[in-house]
Order: C-alpha cells, then sequence, then structure tokens
C-alpha cells in the first residue's frame, strides 16, 4: 500500500507538472519534447533498464500474450458493435466503429507502463513489460491497428510511410542495441549517470502525459468510449490474466503482464484516427477517461494477481 501511494503521488504530480505547463507553454513545447525522448531518452531508458533486468524464464511469452489481449479486445469490440446494431437497429458510421476497435486493443504499455511496473515489481522484471511492449503493442498499434484503419477510414496514402515508421523506430534499435549492451562492462560512474537518465526520461514522459492531456477538449462519445475501456481495462486484463498459470507465468512476472494489459488506451490510437480519418473524438474521450480510470483498476489488479 506504501508502494501504491507513492506510485499515486509520483504518477498524479508529474501529470499534474505536464497539465499546468501544457496550458502555459507554447503548443510545440509538447511536440519538441516528445520527438526528444522518442529519438533520444525512451531508447536511453531502454538501454539503461536492460542492464538491470532479468532476461531469463519465458521472457518470449509476453509478446505472445499482448497479441492474444489484442485480439480478444478486437473481438470483443467487435461483438458490442453487433450487439449494439441488433439492440438499437443502429450501427456506428465506419470511422467510429475505427476508433472503438482501436481503442479496446491497444494500450499505453511505454509511457505509462513502464514507470507502474517498475515501481511496483522493479527492474528485474522490467523487461517483460519491455517485451510486452516492443514485440506486442508496438506492432498491434502500427500493425493490425493501421490496418484496420485502412479498412475504416477514408485515407490509405499513409500506409507505407507507417510501415516505414515502424522499421526506422529507434525505440526498436535500442532494444538491440540494449541487449548487446549487456555484456559490457562499464565504469560505475558511467552506470550511475545511465540509471538518472533513464530514470529523468521516464520522469519527463509523464509529464508529456500531462501536456498531452492538457490539450485534449472533447468529451464527447461518452458511451463508445466506456464501452472501450470496459474491454480495455476490464474484461481482457481479467480473461487472459485469470489464464496466466496455464502458460507457466506466475508471481512477479504475471503481475506485470497483467498491469501492461490494464493499462488505458495508446496514445497512438490518436495518432492512426487523425491519419486515417476515424473518430477523432471518441479517441479524445477514450484517452482521457482512461487515464482516471487507471487510479481506480491499478489497486485492483495489484490485489487481484
Amino acid at each position: 500500500m506504501t508502494n501504491l501511494l507513492e506510485l499515486y503521488v509520483k504518477l498524479v504530480g508529474l501529470v499534474l507538472v505536464g497539465l499546468i505547463l501544457g496550458r502555459k507553454l507554447p503548443g510545440i513545447v509538447p511536440t519538441r519534447l516528445g520527438q526528444f525522448l522518442f529519438y533520444v531518452g525512451g531508447p536511453i531508458s531502454i538501454v539503461s533498464f536492460l542492464r538491470q533486468a532479468d532476461l531469463s524464464g519465458q521472457i518470449w511469452i509476453a509478446p505472445a500474450i499482448a497479441y492474444l489481449a489484442i485480439f480478444l479486445g478486437a473481438f470483443l469490440a467487435w461483438v458490442g458493435i453487433q450487439g449494439q446494431a441488433y439492440f438499437t437497429n443502429t450501427i456506428p458510421q465506419k470511422p467510429t466503429q475505427g476508433s472503438l476497435l482501436l481503442a479496446a486493443m491497444v494500450g499505453n504499455t511505454g509511457y505509462l507502463g513502464f514507470p507502474i511496473t517498475l515501481a511496483m515489481v522493479g527492474h528485474k522484471y522490467f523487461a517483460w513489460a519491455l517485451f510486452y511492449d516492443l514485440l506486442g503493442s508496438l506492432f498491434g498499434s502500427y500493425g493490425l491497428g493501421v490496418a484496420l484503419a485502412v479498412r475504416f477510414g477514408n485515407n490509405v496514402s499513409n500506409y507505407l510511410q507507417v510501415t516505414k515508421a515502424i522499421l526506422t523506430n529507434p525505440t526498436l534499435w535500442s532494444f538491440g542495441f540494449g541487449l548487446l549492451f549487456r555484456q559490457i562492462k562499464i565504469p560505475i560512474l558511467v552506470e550511475f549517470c545511465l540509471d538518472k537518465l533513464a530514470w529523468s526520461a521516464v520522469a519527463l514522459s509523464l509529464v508529456l502525459i500531462g501536456m498531452r492531456l492538457s490539450q485534449l477538449k472533447s468529451w464527447s462519445s461518452l458511451p463508445q468510449a466506456g464501452m472501450s475501456l470496459a474491454i480495455k481495462m476490464l474484461l481482457v486484463p481479467l480473461v487472459i490474466g485469470s489464464t496466466l498459470p496455464f502458460f507457466g507465468v506466475t508471481g512477479s512476472a504475471a503481475q506485470v503482464i497483467v498491469l501492461q494489459m490494464g493499462m488505458p488506451p495508446a496514445f497512438a490510437t490518436l495518432v492512426i484516427a487523425e491519419t486515417f480519418n476515424l473518430d477523432r473524438d471518441l479517441a479524445v474521450t477514450a484517452l482521457a477517461m482512461g487515464a482516471m480510470v487507471l487510479l481506480v483498476t491499478l489497486p485492483v489488479w495489484l490485489w487481484l494477481f
């Protein structure tokens, strides 16, 4: 409980700092900060935390569980859409369906999932969160997510550009470099500075979340957003989390996987919605609601698992 309260103080405090700064600073600042974290801060964090992570055990099953969670979320969202059509004789427009599916599929397993995992479980099991995000959520967002956006949106010209963005993603490259860099001994002072830089990047990522939330003005589409969040943050973690022992995943490793599954919708859903002309209002509402719902669901998952 003490760890959870400390985590809440840090999470809420840093996000509030971002909210305040987002309203005071020019709109270009969050963009520049996001670029810095994407190209510099994030890769440094991954390299540093990988040096301290335990890569033994069934760690490669983490991406497989991520894909299972993604497909289950998409399936349940599709069932919800069909149920709405059956009981109300109305069906959302295609752009709304696309955003609803995306919000139910992919979570914020990087900017939020990483610091929460590090705070509640520690460095030893960080690699489980890292594999879940980089080899699961990333391709779920910009792979399957883009394919769905092409299907439900109106703009298909950027498909190859998004594919190129995946292959040139510095986070993926830093992941590979970090695996190799683990074998190299470095001076204690350098190790210390690398660790501090990594944690600074984590703190800045939480500030960035607050800055981006300060720019979200729309609270429309509450019913659809509520359905997506119920699937993404409640049903999927509960169903798949209950089956983790059958995969041989228990203890702290299972806790990391459940925490990653229970994260709110990723910012990538908004990026994809804007790129492919999906329902941006629904994406915005799901992002804002999810960040608040997390404060309630997080202790539930820690207690259950």
